[in-house]
């Protein structure tokens, strides 16, 4: 499943709940109006200190055993390579890694000037070894299959893999990739009217450059929403009064950064084609919603597409598969849908606006 909604206990499962009501504007939203709106609910947030963070992360990036949860150290499932006590083990000077930890803004502070209030932003500023912050530097998150230098966990630096980029980037582990690509996603919707002015190869005007909006949605997807983001967003909430819109409702990625919406109240056959999913290029396989009807174009005879729908906030609705020739009714309700279509190994995913 690519859209999740965790909900549960943790080490704050009673303080700092989503208000009642709070994303009521943006209701039915999608693309840059929703990133607008959404712009509007979470700015005017409560700046803090630069050295109140050092307190703040007690509440934000505490372990159950009380240490400090260092996603640039951790090793999920298992033993980390060391740890680091708060207060006790803050940076201070570093020779090496296991060190000291400092405050690592994972959206680095060079791209906007280290100007206020990014500079103190908590939902983008963890507690880091500081030895691995320094080796990460102010180089764009990415992928390397080549690094030159890995970190005791496994955090990696080195000639970025991704295509569209060449250029020297960090790359985290995957476990926490989801986590880094939601501050992200945060970032650039909480200081929308300032992204145009920030200096990133990430970015480009007061979006993100293609390659790493693909990049960051594939981490988005890959990596759900976890119990530690959950309790993180709420304890930030009790700090600075505003939240992280992309952990409350993880589907508001795909209504922004996601694939093209398609209009499901088409009933003029001849303008089906603003209805087509398309899944295979090569064999023009296509997947078509019409008249509250899934149907299927140029599919072999022996073969199936799976078909899996979630509603707007990612809560599964149907699944079902389709055979060539065949067609399936499914009346939707009003408002938008993500529909997962899977195909000889391939998967794509795209959004249905029922009217």
């Amino acid at each position: 499943m690519i859209l999740t909604l965790l909900f549960g206990g943790g080490l704050f499962p009673c303080l700092g709940q989503i208000p009642p009501g709070y994303y009521d504007p943006v209701d039915s939203l999608y693309g840059d109006t929703l990133r607008f709106e959404l712009a509007k609910i979470i700015s005017g947030h409560s700046v803090q200190s630069y050295s109140s963070l050092w307190n703040h992360f007690w509440n934000t990036d505490r372990k159950p055993d009380s240490t400090v949860w260092d996603m640039y150290s951790d090793n999920p499932g298992g033993t980390p390579p060391y740890v680091f006590e708060f207060f006790t083990d803050q940076c201070g000077n570093y020779s090496g890694e296991g060190d000291c930890y400092n405050r690592e803004h994972s959206f680095p502070k060079s791209w906007f000037g280290d100007q206020s209030p990014m500079n103190t932003d908590l939902f983008h500023l963890f507690p880091t070894d500081g030895y691995t912050n320094g080796q990460r530097s102010n180089h764009p998150y990415g992928e390397t299959n080549n690094p030159s230098w890995t970190s005791q966990n496994g955090s990696k630096r080195g000639p970025s893999s991704v295509q569209g980029y060449s250029g020297t980037v960090f790359e985290p582990l995957d476990e926490y990739k989801g986590d880094f690509a939601r501050a992200y996603f945060y970032m650039v919707t909480r200081y929308l009217n300032k992204v145009s002015n920030w200096n990133s190869d990430m970015l480009d005007g007061d979006d993100f450059d293609e390659w790493a909006a693909d990049m960051l949605l594939e981490w988005h997807r890959d990596d759900t929403v976890s119990q530690k983001e959950l309790d993180r967003n709420n304890a930030v909430y009790q700090i600075q009064n505003n939240r992280n819109p992309y952990i409350d409702h993880p589907a508001y990625v795909e209504l922004i950064w996601g694939d093209s919406v398609i209009l499901g109240d088409t009933t003029d056959p001849g303008d089906s084609m603003v209805n087509v999913l398309i899944l295979d290029e090569l064999s023009n396989v296509r997947v078509l919603y019409i008249n509250e009807e899934f149907g299927i174009k140029n599919l072999d005879r022996a073969e199936r597409v799976e078909v899996r729908i979630f509603d707007a906030v990612g809560r599964f609705e149907e699944r079902f598969a389709i055979k060539s020739n065949a067609t399936r009714a499914v009346s939707l309700p009003s408002g938008l849908h993500f529909v997962q279509l899977r195909l000889r190994g391939q998967v794509v995913r795209r959004k249905i606006l029922h009217r």
